[in-house]
């Protein structure tokens, strides 16, 4: 075993500090739109032991590289890492290079395939690139669980292993359903918790953070701490954020994500397709407004403010905060300028042969439609413009030159179309 796995014991005293007004203050910034802090009083005793030494929290967060880009929704913990990282404490961006080869089981009814080692290499590269337009990245300790997981060997594997019993892991929802729907489980999978919960005892976390649907295994990093000696984690649990649907969670496999890397107007005029009422998620999970000032949106929007208004600053964050101020105002306009029939600027050109061509087969070969049956039925529902005129003829044949075709509010291209 590795020398992380026998630390000396390190438990907080049994005296109870008080809570200055800084720790209340930044107990309350943690608690802000969190689901879970597991458990509150321990994690305040920290903040007061830390006030009182003048040594920074080490607060971990991991994230496994299966996918190359990062949406809004991976940033609400990520914003939770950065207020944490604003009130002075050590922030780890854990990179899952060896759990990844595992495959996370969470919320999973099948056995999640394994990534190649080339795969998580090509992930991880833009991982913390994007993470970093939300961390301050001067200040934030990046590390690879292979550090030390590859070391641990065969032997350290089953030793590691000796400490979780299978009726533990059968706690779990997801393999607890799969099991009585007789949907397999392997063996490796009950691995990853256990690698996850090592991981908290390789970097001494003091807090880890995670979605809802990772509280099992953040729970688990807690038991094996205490099986190591050290003092236990508390755990964040923050919620999962609904996509563009307002119903699913954001995901890019149900095409309802906003995605960080998205350019500036196509983020905005996203942020401004949501329910109003989804709009109070948003601002409550994304956006950095004080709570004072939510509430002042809110009650100005019940004495009949307009909420597309409030909409529009929420967009105008999000959009600043990955591009710039600049970016933002010019993608307000933009969306205005849609808005009211417009046409922007940045619409993409491309050539066509084979005039006189059928409405749909033109919109599909632009790339407006991802197939001739769902241009019918843009078409069908008013959602095609050519040159500013709604078609309704699902059968127009569409003559050589140059048109400018729309698709619902955000789709435009400049077809220039010759025989």
């Amino acid at each position: 075993m590795t020398s992380t796995q026998n630390s000396t014991k390190n438990t907080p005293s049994s005296k109870v500090l008080p809570l200055s007004d800084a720790v209340q203050h930044a107990l309350a910034v943690t608690k802000r739109g969190v689901d879970e802090l597991l458990i509150e009083s321990e994690f305040a005793q920290k903040l007061a032991r830390s006030e009182l030494s003048g040594k920074p929290l080490r607060i971990k967060l991991g994230l496994d590289p299966t996918a190359p880009d990062l949406h809004l929704g991976h940033t609400v913990v990520l914003n939770k890492m950065r207020q944490l990282q604003d009130l002075g404490h050590n922030v780890i961006f854990l990179i899952g290079d060896f759990t990844s080869m595992i495959g996370d089981p969470s919320g999973r009814n099948v056995t999640r395939p394994p990534l190649t080692r080339e795969q998580i290499e090509e992930n991880a590269q833009t991982y913390f690139k994007q993470a970093a337009l939300v961390l301050d990245a001067e200040k934030t300790e990046i590390r690879y669980n292979s550090e030390w997981c590859d070391p641990l060997g065969a032997r350290g594997m089953i030793q590691l292993s000796s400490k979780y019993t299978v009726a533990r892991m059968m706690e779990r929802d997801d393999f607890t359903k799969r099991f009585k729907a007789g949907t397999p489980i392997s063996v490796h999978e009950f691995l990853y918790p256990l690698m996850q919960g090592y991981d908290s005892v390789a970097l001494h976390s003091d807090l880890e953070l995670g979605g809802t649907d990772q509280k099992f295994n953040l729970l688990v990093g807690r038991e094996l701490q205490k099986d190591y000696g050290q003092e236990q984690q508390c755990i964040l649990t923050m919620p999962l954020l609904e996509g563009l649907d307002g119903i699913e969670k954001m995901s890019k496999s149900k095409n309802n994500y906003i995605a960080i890397t998205e350019p500036a107007n196509t983020m905005f005029a996203k942020i401004m397709s949501i329910s109003d009422q989804m709009m109070w998620r948003y601002y409550e999970l994304l956006s950095f407004s004080s709570l004072e000032q939510i509430a002042q949106y809110k009650k100005a929007v019940s004495e009949g403010q307009n909420p597309r208004d409030i909409k529009v600053a929420v967009a105008q964050e999000i959009v600043t905060r990955f591009h710039s101020r600049q970016a933002a105002e010019d993608a307000l306009s933009d969306f205005v300028n849609r808005s009211k029939g417009g046409i922007p600027d940045d619409v993409a050109e491309l050539s066509l042969t084979g005039a006189p061509l059928g409405i749909a087969q033109l919109l599909k070969q632009a790339n407006l439609c991802a197939s001739t049956s769902e241009a019918m039925r843009m078409v069908d529902q008013g959602g095609v413009r050519i040159d500013g005129a709604v078609i309704s003829d699902k059968h127009l044949q569409v003559q050589a030159g140059t048109v400018v075709v729309q698709v619902g509010k955000r789709k435009f291209a400049k077809v220039t179309l010759s025989a």
